[in-house]
């Protein structure tokens, strides 16, 4: 009997609100952040292992990060928050996701209670696919070894998907994805993520002064802990169903107040008003740092040349997947 994969995409954000409909699937678990090209082994296996069965396939994730609950001092930003990443993984062609609350009081949870209560009793799974690198229960006393040996005893299956590397044998990751956001690599992230990355968020009011110069811009805040370095990026824009092409300044604006830092987004060939909308922005490549400029004119200037920049890149963008390819409008 195929596999036919809901239309509708299940989201529970507890153990009580557990569809049925998911109940006894093959469940892929891990924390996804950035549903990276690492993170797609683990749920492309567990795709494979629904395919051409009846069981419905699901991913478990758990948020806060656990790194946050552990030292709160230190958050760690989120490629993907919640939202995102739940989208990620309807786009990735699951079924739907658990998403569990994550405690100081869940991760003491001894390994075989969260094998008994909650992959047998509660989600009564057929089969579990988790990374190489995946532990769970009290003192991370819940191993891979220790997955397929409950497994066994327990009658479900264990997947267990080795390290995904880059064509370099460099381990994929979402640190190593943040450190390229840093560094203002989109090339390298992007490639990392086999997506471009993306974020969202809603269009504030500014002082106006990009219409005075010819540019005006959407106004969006980052979060205070964004690792991406200022400066100039090309990016693809979705406002509502509509996609633009834009150039973006993520910084302080040097030349005027050097301020708290703004991400500008410059749409190309738009006209409307966008104050309250929240905008998609997949960020495609970094184009120069943030300067600090002479005069008025003189920014002008550089940025008619960083328009002209960032509609070249535009103009010969690829999909660097299917992912990609579903996320975002290559015919505009």
């Amino acid at each position: 009997m195929n596999r036919t994969p809901s239309s509708e995409f299940h989201i529970a954000e507890s153990l009580e609100s557990f569809p049925a409909s998911l109940k006894g699937g093959v469940v892929a678990i891990g924390n996804f952040d950035g549903v990276h090209r690492g993170h797609r082994a683990v749920l492309d296996a567990a795709l494979g292992l629904g395919r051409g069965t009846h069981h419905p396939v699901f991913a478990m994730s758990f948020e806060p990060h656990p790194r946050t609950v552990f030292n709160p001092a230190k958050p760690v930003f989120r490629l993907t928050p919640p939202p995102l990443k739940t989208e990620m993984l309807r786009v990735c062609g699951l079924d739907g996701a658990l998403i569990l609350p994550f405690t100081k009081d869940f991760a003491a949870v001894e390994a075989n209670a969260f094998v008994q209560d909650i992959l047998i009793d509660t989600l009564g799974i057929s089969h579990a696919v988790t990374g190489y690198d995946f532990h769970f229960g009290r003192a991370r006393q819940g191993t891979p070894d220790y997955l397929r040996a409950a497994g066994a005893e327990h009658g479900f299956g264990v997947t267990i998907v080795q390290r995904e590397e880059d064509e370099n044998a460099d381990v994929i990751s979402s640190s190593r994805i943040r450190d390229n956001l840093a560094t203002g690599d989109m090339a390298e992230a992007n490639a990392l993520l086999g997506y471009r990355w993306f974020f969202e968020s809603q269009v504030q009011h500014g002082d106006k002064r990009g219409r005075d110069l010819g540019y005006p811009t959407a106004n969006l805040r980052m979060p205070e802990d964004c690792p991406l370095l200022q400066g100039i990026y090309s990016v693809k824009v979705k406002v509502g169903d509509d996609w633009y092409g834009g150039v973006a300044s993520y910084g302080r604006r040097p030349t005027f107040d050097n301020g708290a830092a703004l991400f500008e987004v410059y749409l190309f060939d738009f006209k409307g008003d966008l104050y309250g909308k929240t905008l998609r922005v997949h960020v495609v490549s970094y184009l120069r740092g943030e300067a600090k400029f002479d005069s008025a004119n003189a920014l002008i200037t550089q940025m008619d040349r960083d328009s002209e920049e960032a509609r070249a890149a535009l103009a010969s963008l690829q999909p660097l997947s299917e992912i990609d390819l579903k996320l975002l409008d290559f015919a505009s």
